[in-house]
């Protein structure tokens, strides 16, 4: 399968399933419908009026059951206005031919600042460790597919590693760390958000840099400030930043296809001068057809 996000989309849609058959979403059928309606027919409109020869549907239907698995609201209309705007925004805010936010990060916020009646339930997939070690093993899939799983890695080293340090800094028992690093929702941000190919740094080394930029803020956000949603706001508000570190490290842009180019390179451009065409053989000199042993005789 070349195309990472079929396993992304397969992955997430049984997590929707299952998170609405056991853990009780509180999500309506209703709403997972209008919100993919809206989604796709976003994707499609934006597609063919760029003229572009790829639609891009996978993509839609990632951020889609993004939207459904992390946002909760109390209308119908939430979810597919919000779908429409995190699409529609792929297409308008660009660097360099690259979208500058992760669509369903962007939708929950927006929904979260602008949307009456919308919230997030962070707790809402428990500390279950058959659930967290689902979520680590469907995720290890998806980033290594996709190439990108240095990142999640990375997130999670530094994000434990300043949980480790807050539960040691107050005295507090090993049990707390344990509890919260089974967190779902953490496991499903870590692998299936901050690892977006196409909004994250084209060079492993900005990718790294990343990740311990969001580690951070996120942990500022939640432990300094008190306030809730601190990785999906951390995404965000650093996401700009992601331009920088390209023009840092300049390397390929992804692609999803696996066998495709690679695209092209964000950063310093460099020329290259074509040589000047060298003569195959002096005028002259003996080609390889005197090295026929009876031609080097005749040479001598």
């Amino acid at each position: 399968m070349r195309d990472a996000r079929i396993l992304q989309i397969l992955f997430l849609g049984t997590l929707l399933a299952a998170g609405a058959w056991l853990r009780d979403f509180s999500l309506r059928p209703s709403q997972v419908a209008l919100t993919f309606f809206a989604g796709i027919a976003t994707q499609v409109l934006c597609a063919r009026t760029r003229g572009l020869k790829r639609i891009g549907i996978p993509s839609a239907v990632i951020t889609c059951l993004s939207l459904s698995i992390l946002l909760r609201a109390d209308t119908l209309w939430a979810h597919p206005l919000l779908a429409a705007s995190a699409i529609g925004s792929k297409f308008l805010i660009r660097v360099r031919g690259k979208h500058v936010f992760n669509p369903g990060n962007l939708g929950i916020i927006l929904g979260l600042l602008l949307v009456p009646g919308t919230w997030t339930s962070p707790g809402q997939w428990g500390q279950d460790l058959a659930f967290t070690g689902w979520f680590v093993a469907l995720g290890t899939i998806v980033t290594c597919r996709a190439r990108r799983g240095d990142i999640s890695w990375a997130f999670l080293a530094f994000y434990l590693g300043l949980l480790a340090a807050r539960v040691a800094w107050l005295g507090q028992s090993p049990a707390v760390f344990v509890h919260q690093i089974g967190n779902g929702s953490l496991l499903l941000f870590a692998f299936f958000m901050i690892s977006d190919p196409m909004t994250i740094p084209n060079h492993p080394r900005g990718r790294i840099v990343h990740a311990a930029l969001v580690a951070g803020f996120a942990a500022i956000w939640q432990f300094g400030l008190y306030r809730p949603n601190g990785l999906l706001f951390a995404l965000f508000l650093l996401a700009p930043a992601v331009a920088l570190w390209d023009r840092l490290w300049p390397a390929p842009k992804f692609t999803w296809q696996q066998n495709a180019l690679q695209g092209e390179t964000h950063g310093p451009m460099f020329a290259i001068r074509p040589r000047p065409d060298i003569p195959a053989r002096p005028a002259g000199t003996a080609g390889l057809d005197s090295l026929v042993p009876g031609n080097i005789a005749s040479l001598r």
